[in-house]
């Protein structure tokens, strides 16, 4: 018994193009719905590759601005309590050369050691309770920090904020406690002309004050 194939040549050609139509419209509408060319590997695995690269580069420098924008808004913080410690600081400076001043009684000078006192408190408020995210920046327990700028590693930049109080010894400042002191009315005994204080610092070392003096002389102008 013959058996016969009958085989359509144009229907399997027709329904070959139909799938490459279908097929070239679904990879169109994947397109449109992600607006990206390269969707999966099978549209471009080279250019996918570079693709999730830069994309991944694109989200770091995304975080990395982020990351910037707080270090320079912590130093701008900082900046603007130094500036108004700065203004302490030469105010504190033109009491000291009015006090200097032989015209001033001691009532007046007493004025002006209240206000000095009143504006060294004030120096340390400032750097107890300024603060940027809960941290303290100027109290000395900032320390060095480090900011990632760019995104790759080692893109960073080290901030060091140190201890802005006034009783601080790198900021020039000391506090003593006298063992043998002198009452209000002590002054310099006549023959006398040298005055040493001798003391230990916040390092531990010797240190030694040497006021020249003359008969008469009482604290507060010494």
């Amino acid at each position: 018994m013959a058996v016969n194939v009958n085989t359509n040549v144009s229907a399997m050609t027709a329904q070959r193009y139909l799938n490459n139509a279908n097929s070239a419209q679904q990879t169109s509408m994947e397109r449109l719905a992600s607006g990206s060319k390269i969707n999966s590997a099978k549209d471009d695995a080279a250019g996918l590759q570079i693709s999730n690269r830069l994309n991944v580069q694109s989200r770091g420098l995304d975080v990395a601005v982020r990351n910037a924008n707080d270090g320079i808004s912590i130093a701008q913080t900082a900046e603007g309590a130094m500036n108004e410690t700065t203004n302490i600081l030469q105010r504190m400076r033109d009491l000291s050369l009015q006090s200097s001043n032989g015209s001033n009684s001691k009532s007046e000078r007493v004025a002006i050691q209240e206000e000095v006192t009143a504006l060294n408190d004030e120096l340390n408020r400032i750097a107890e309770t300024t603060s940027f995210g809960g941290n303290k920046l100027l109290n000395g327990t900032h320390g060095t920090k480090s900011f990632q700028i760019g995104a790759d590693n080692g893109e960073a930049v080290m901030l060091q904020l140190k201890d802005m109080r006034s009783d601080n010894a790198q900021m020039g400042g000391k506090s003593y406690q006298t063992e043998n002191a002198k009452d209000k009315d002590w002054n310099v005994q006549a023959g006398s002309n040298d005055l040493k204080l001798s003391f230990t610092d916040n390092f531990g070392q010797a240190q030694e004050i040497d006021i020249n003096a003359k008969a008469g002389d009482d604290i507060e102008e010494l």
